[in-house]
């Protein structure tokens, strides 16, 4: 049975099976502090969760240019040249990032969007997209190309998608080596 997205925020009953397998789904959207809302910067405890999007979408970007250039039915990846890579990168920087937004998991506000993980279980989910996320998103991935190169970045694309992760991401100073957000308490 399908209803309405705005009856299952307001709370409705879903059947599932028979009438006895209610559930009782409903969302609220995010509560943002000054941080979130106002900062041109990315907020600290969401710089893991942003750094894992740009490597996603510097790995998809790649994949796509390379997968243009296989000959017909060769399985072999074929390597872009500096000034493809370097343009391929740039444009996965300058995208719009329409995609991604914030939503409250286990009452800590995430990131969320295509290439981060999404948390198991039945629930309705608000996600708040739009507003300053796009830009700070635009500027961590810039601000990445500066820091590590394209070719470097290019390089552990070439090594898989977890080792441009790991390298734009990791080690004792990347942006996932910070403990864990912590939850935020309840008013």
């Amino acid at each position: 049975m399908r209803l309405p997205l705005p009856l299952l925020l307001l709370g409705a009953w879903v059947v599932s099976g028979s009438l006895a397998d209610r559930v009782s789904l409903s969302a609220t959207a995010p509560q943002m502090d000054e941080e979130e809302k106002y900062s041109a910067h990315m907020p600290t405890h969401l710089r893991c969760d942003a750094c894992k999007a740009v490597a996603y979408q510097m790995w998809k970007y790649l994949e796509k240019a390379e997968a243009k250039l296989h000959p017909g039915d060769s399985w072999e990846r074929q390597e872009l040249s500096e000034s493809a890579y370097t343009d391929v990168l740039d444009r996965s920087c300058s995208q719009d990032w329409q995609d991604y937004g914030v939503q409250e998991v286990n009452h800590v506000n995430r990131l969320t969007g295509p290439g981060l993980s999404e948390e198991p279980g039945l629930s309705i989910k608000v996600m708040i997209r739009g507003g300053p996320w796009p830009n700070r998103l635009s500027k961590t991935c810039l601000q990445y190309l500066g820091e590590f190169g394209e070719e470097r970045i290019y390089e552990a694309h070439r090594q898989g998608q977890e080792t441009l992760e790991a390298l734009l991401c990791g080690g004792s100073q990347g942006a996932c080596s910070e403990e864990a957000p912590v939850p935020r308490e309840e008013l």
